[in-house]
């Protein structure tokens, strides 16, 4: 499945030119969209979700706060953190990135709807172990 999804029909490579950024903008950007409003995005906690450290964290959400996809403000309850919300624009970007990365690549699309039934049961039962 890796070498499939992955290496033959990467949907990043496709979501880096449709937004004309590098994946992990387009990953950040993903994040915040789909961050419950109930709970403000800090930098921190965003840094956590992509696995990456502060500064570089901080030079990709500058990177989309410079193209208008989301905004950066200070922390209502605590001055010190920063939280990160998308805009309309971003929203309509991360959606677009959704879009791609959730198109299965052709070979899975072709399949006999029998066989298709029977892999998303296996992927199903490996992805509860």
């Amino acid at each position: 499945m890796r070498t499939m999804v992955l290496d033959l029909y990467d949907r990043r490579k496709e979501v880096c030119a449709a937004l004309d950024m590098s994946f992990i903008r387009a990953k950040a950007l993903r994040h915040l969209a789909a961050a419950p409003m109930t709970e403000p995005m800090t930098m921190r906690r965003l840094a956590a979700e992509l696995v990456t450290d502060a500064p570089y964290t901080t030079v990709v959400v500058d990177d989309l706060v410079r193209r208008g996809l989301v905004v950066r403000d200070v922390h209502p309850d605590d001055r010190r953190q920063k939280i990160v919300t998308v805009t309309a624009e971003g929203a309509k970007a991360a959606a677009l990135a959704e879009s791609i990365l959730t198109e299965p690549p052709p070979p899975l699309r072709t399949l006999d709807p029998a066989d298709l039934a029977a892999l998303h049961r296996i992927l199903t039962a490996l992805a509860r172990r």
